[in-house]
């Protein structure tokens, strides 16, 4: 085989490699994937259950069991909001901003699952919109209230991730996003001080009114 035919060859392949993974989407459904992560989570949650006042064991928990799926990048840039431009900070701030971030996010999932006592739910009927982020809702039953809780997904290399949480109504993003401007407001502007002392209250969040 001549040289030529080789590379036409060879850049045929990689064409049709570069087209497939173009078009390639998660083999999941949204809603089979926030029922896996839901049930396995769960199931997690009724084994550990008498370990569950134990810090260590409930974040170690949420890192197998959750932050795996969450798209943290994404949730980054919704929170910081203008504050992720070049214009305003630096790609290593938005890198420590990440790891800060979801950190805290692992402790505020951890005290949320602390509470855990044999809490149910149940998946609300799911409409394809064909939107770029489907969003899937499940009631949590809580002593007899309901409280919903929607998942708006990303296609992350072909998997769904996380991308954003709405409870009872409540944009977790954008009330998180709110609560770091006015943190950049009270550090005076300063970038780095607004990140390193950002600590998102998802309790706040949620209760707001």
């Amino acid at each position: 085989m001549n040289m030529f035919l080789k590379t036409t060859l060879t850049a045929g392949v990689l064409s049709s490699m570069l087209m497939s993974n173009a078009f390639a989407a998660p083999s999941e459904t949204p809603p089979a994937f926030v029922k896996r992560v839901a049930d396995n989570l769960i199931v997690r949650l009724k084994a550990d259950q008498s370990k569950l006042k134990n810090p260590a064991v409930v974040k170690a928990l949420v890192r197998q069991n959750l932050d795996p799926y969450i798209d943290s990048q994404a949730f980054t840039r919704t929170v910081m909001g203008t504050y992720a431009t070049n214009q305003y900070s630096t790609a290593a701030q938005r890198a420590q901003f990440e790891k800060n971030f979801r950190e805290t996010l692992i402790e505020n999932y951890g005290s949320a699952f602390a509470k855990y006592s044999n809490q149910s739910y149940s998946m609300r009927p799911y409409k394809d919109t064909g939107s770029k982020f489907p969003v899937v809702t499940i009631d949590f039953n809580n002593n007899g209230e309901k409280i919903p809780v929607s998942f708006q997904l990303a296609d992350s290399n072909n998997q769904w991730k996380i991308r954003n949480v709405n409870v009872s109504g409540i944009d977790l993003g954008l009330q998180f996003r709110n609560q770091f401007a006015a943190n950049v407001k009270s550090n005076g502007g300063n970038i780095d001080k607004a990140i390193a002392s950002f600590k998102p209250d998802a309790e706040a969040a949620v209760n707001k009114k």
